[in-house]
C-alpha cells in the first residue's frame, strides 16, 4: 500500500491549505469521489505535489478497511493548565497543495475548488511558504528530530498488516505568533522556551533544560521508545499577523493527541513555554488514505 508521496516530498516553498465541508444533501461518498479523481491529474500535468484528506469518521463510513484504528477527528477542545484551551475546528475534508512557485500552487488550488463546485465549500483557506529555507518565526531550526527520508514513512504512514495499512493521521494547526513580545526575550530567554540553541538546535542538557520547554513538552517516550512525528511546517500569514501552520504526520493518532495534551499541561499541569507567545487558532485531524485505497475510487483512466 502505497502511502501519499507528496507527504515527503520535501523542499517545494509554496503551499495553499483548503479546508472543505459537504454541501447539504451531498454524500461522504461523492466527496470522496471527487477528491479522489484530483490526486492523479493534479500531480502528473500540473506541477505540484497534492495530499488529501478526510474527517477520520468520513473515511471510516466510506471505506472502514482502509481506516487506521485510532483516527478520529478533532471535536473537542484540549483543555489545560489554566484553563488553557486548544480548539477543535475540525472539517470533512483538507486538500494541500504545494509546489515550485505561487503560480503553480494558486492555478492548481482552483482547479481542486472548480472540480470540487456543488460537492464541497470552502471552510478554510491558508497560503504558507518556506522561511529561511528550514527555520519558522520564531528564527529555530524546525524539524530538527523529523525521521530521514529513508525512515519517514515509518513514522508517518500504518504499517503493512494493520487496519489501514498505508494511511497517515495529519494534525493541522494554525499558530498564530506573537513575534513582537517573542523577540523581545532575546536569544537566551527563547532558547530556554525552545529548549534548543538558536544558531545551530543542540539540545539543551537535561540539567538545563526546563520542564516547560518545548523540546521537553513535545519528546514523547513511551517503554523507552520516541514516538516521533513527520513535521511539514511552513510560515503563513503577512507581517501583521502570521504564524506557523503545524502539518504533522503519523502512524496513529495517540501520539500527535498526547503531545498536544502535554503542551496544553494537562497531563501533569506544566504548560509548553511557547504557548505563551504562540496562540492556537484551528485544529483538525485528518485520515490521508494510501493510493492504493484512493484509486479505488478515482474515475477510470480514458483512452
Amino acid at each position: 500500500m502505497t502511502t501519499q508521496p507528496g507527504i515527503f516530498a520535501l523542499g517545494t516553498p509554496e503551499h495553499c491549505y483548503l479546508e472543505l465541508d459537504l454541501e447539504p444533501g451531498r454524500s461522504a461518498e461523492d466527496l470522496v469521489r471527487g477528491v479522489a479523481g484530483l490526486t492523479g491529474p493534479l500531480s502528473s500535468t500540473g506541477g505540484v505535489n497534492l495530499v488529501v484528506g478526510f474527517r477520520p469518521e468520513l473515511w471510516a463510513a466510506v471505506a472502514p478497511d482502509d481506516a487506521p484504528a485510532d483516527a478520529a477527528g478533532f471535536t473537542e477542545d484540549v483543555v489545560g493548565a489554566g484553563r488553557y484551551r486548544m480548539p477543535a475546528t475540525q472539517h470533512d475534508a483538507w486538500v494541500w497543495v504545494a509546489g515550485g512557485n505561487r503560480t503553480a500552487v494558486f492555478d492548481n488550488a482552483r482547479a481542486v475548488l472548480a472540480s470540487l463546485q456543488g460537492v464541497a465549500v470552502v471552510a478554510g483557506e491558508v497560503t504558507g511558504w518556506l522561511y529561511q529555507h528550514d527555520r519558522d518565526l520564531t528564527g529555530f531550526i524546525d524539524g530538527t528530530e523529523n525521521p530521514s527520508l529513508l525512515t519517514a514513512a515509518e513514522v508517518a504512514a500504518v504499517p503493512a498488516g494493520q487496519p489501514g495499512a498505508g494511511a497517515s493521521v495529519v494534525l493541522y494547526q494554525l499558530w498564530r505568533h506573537d513575534s513582537a513580545t517573542w523577540e523581545s526575550l532575546g536569544t537566551y530567554g527563547q532558547e530556554m522556551n525552545m529548549g534548543r540553541t538558536k544558531p545551530d538546535s543542540v539540545e539543551l542538557p537535561e540539567d538545563v533544560m526546563l520542564p516547560s520547554a518545548h523540546v521537553a513538552r513535545t519528546t514523547l517516550v513511551v517503554d523507552g521508545e520516541e514516538k516521533q512525528v513527520f513535521r511539514r511546517n511552513v510560515a503563513y500569514g503577512g507581517v501583521t499577523d502570521h504564524g506557523t501552520a503545524f502539518v504533522g504526520f503519523a502512524q496513529d493518532r495517540w501520539r500527535l493527541h498526547e503531545m498536544l495534551r502535554r503542551m496544553a499541561g494537562a497531563t501533569d499541569g506544566v504548560r509548553d513555554g511557547l504557548t505563551s507567545y504562540l496562540r492556537p487558532l484551528t485544529g483538525a485531524y485528518y485520515t490521508c488514505p494510501s493510493i492504493d485505497a484512493l484509486a479505488r475510487f478515482a474515475p477510470p483512466d480514458e483512452d
